[in-house]
């Protein structure tokens, strides 16, 4: 089955993501984002336009992280950003990151986010990312209404 290019791109973002989070609690600094997500991206095979959009995720992340983790902790009850597994940090902050541009719908973000989260994080991350996005969502006002049922 091959993936969609976005599904792709935010597969990529989120590996480039872990892969800074790691290299920043290595060495107690910042590593150079661009020269991480090069070396990531060398291995995916992606067409041009979804090898971009991956780039903006990251480095969109990487630059409002602060107010991301801000944003994230007071939606996740009782965890702190820093305690999370890395692989959900990373993945609430690429799906807020997305929530707060508001290009696409929060469905959509919130279930490519439980499927990054199915695919690389352990068997609650699902449920837990679903919970604290919900709550992001909620907070930021960009869930579609739920429809009445007359």
């Amino acid at each position: 089955m091959r993936r969609a290019p976005r599904s792709a791109s935010r597969q990529l973002a989120l590996q480039v993501l872990y892969a800074v989070d790691l290299a920043a609690a290595r060495s107690q600094g910042e590593p150079d984002v661009m020269a991480v997500f090069s070396s990531v991206a060398a291995n995916f095979d992606l067409p041009e336009g979804a090898r971009a959009f991956a780039e903006e995720l990251v480095c969109g992340v990487a630059e409002k992280r602060e107010s991301l983790d801000e944003h994230i902790g007071r939606c996740a009850r009782n965890w702190r950003v820093e305690r999370m597994a890395a692989v959900d940090r990373n993945v609430l902050r690429l799906a807020a990151f997305e929530l707060g541009r508001g290009e696409v719908p929060a469905s959509v973000i919130i279930d490519q986010a439980i499927e990054l989260a199915r695919r690389f994080g352990d068997d609650p991350s699902p449920a837990f990312v679903n919970g604290v996005l919900d709550a992001v969502a909620r907070e930021l006002g960009c869930v579609e209404p739920v429809k009445e049922i007359l």
